[in-house]
């Protein structure tokens, strides 16, 4: 995830073209494996234990290697190992990039330092970052302008990114968040949260898009908005706000969900809305506080 932001810097600082971007970040497609690929590849784990594993994010905002170590498939000691096999992204794309030609190693470094000087981030911070910890990346690049709720509703968007990951697309980047006072969605997906804070939460996208996002949840080839499209998408907001409920009931504050819903060319008010770039189109998360 910190390897598309670092790209889009160099992209907006003129070290790189669109074009030399894209052909970077392809070359990243081929070499940046998931735990559970590495743990099967090494034989630490069968690929039925790691898909049982992947269903148990679904209930249990861990990562794998956690929950792996919990279920008894992995021990502490394998998932270090797997994890200092695996190479920090942007490391792989200036690589891809210095090979290409398209910067020298001195321009890369240069770059570092710039963007670590820009956002003020010291190197305890960016070493977090540089490791994908989503919940750094969302306190550092993302901003809920007079919010009453900040801490809760950037607690809601990493929990977001990282199901995003885990289920849609391990390509998902979250974008700059924006307060509108009015926006007109095209397929949404919706649910109330209530209680202490009460917030209205939508997935909405455009037909295409919607479609996309359902096929790649339900793990089917869906064509259509049809019932399956509207329940894949609304199962999965409801899988994220549920999992939500259960990490605010771990820190004392207890909510409940009313069903999902499906809405169509819905105008919403006063809204915060924040774009998600997919590696097969875009969605538009939207919170509306109560």
């Amino acid at each position: 995830m910190f390897t598309q932001y670092f790209g889009q810097y160099l992209l907006n600082k003129g070290y790189l073209s669109a074009q030399q971007l894209q052909a970077g970040l392809e070359v990243l497609k081929d070499t940046r494996l998931k735990l559970g690929v590495l743990a099967v590849n090494a034989g630490y784990m069968t690929a039925n234990e790691a898909d049982k594993v992947n269903e148990a994010q679904k209930k249990y905002d861990k990562r794998f290697g956690e929950l792996a170590v919990d279920m008894g498939y992995l021990t502490s000691e394998q998932v270090e190992d797997l994890l200092s096999s695996q190479k920090y992204g942007h490391l792989l794309l200036g690589q891809a990039l210095v090979d290409k030609g398209y910067m020298s190693l001195y321009e890369f470094e240069k770059a570092i330092s710039e963007y670590k000087k820009d956002y003020r981030i010291s190197d305890v911070e960016f070493e977090a970052i540089q490791k994908d910890d989503v919940d750094k990346i969302v306190k550092t690049y993302i901003k809920f302008e007079g919010s009453k709720n900040e801490k809760l509703q950037k607690d809601y968007i990493a929990l977001l990114t990282r199901n995003l990951i885990r289920f849609i697309d391990a390509e998902a980047l979250i974008g700059e968040v924006e307060r509108l006072d009015e926006f007109k969605g095209s397929c949404l997906a919706k649910q109330h949260i209530k209680g202490a804070i009460s917030l209205t939460t939508y997935i909405e996208a455009q037909e295409q898009d919607f479609i996309k996002f359902a096929s790649k949840f339900a793990q089917e080839g869906l064509k259509t908005v049809d019932e399956m499209t509207e329940a894949s998408a609304g199962e999965f907001l409801n899988l994220q706000n549920g999992i939500f409920l259960v990490n605010m009931s771990n820190i004392g504050l207890e909510l409940e969900m009313t069903p999902q819903e499906i809405h169509y060319n819905e105008i919403i008010h006063n809204i915060y809305r924040v774009p998600v770039d997919l590696s097969f189109g875009k969605i538009n998360v939207l919170i509306k506080e109560e």
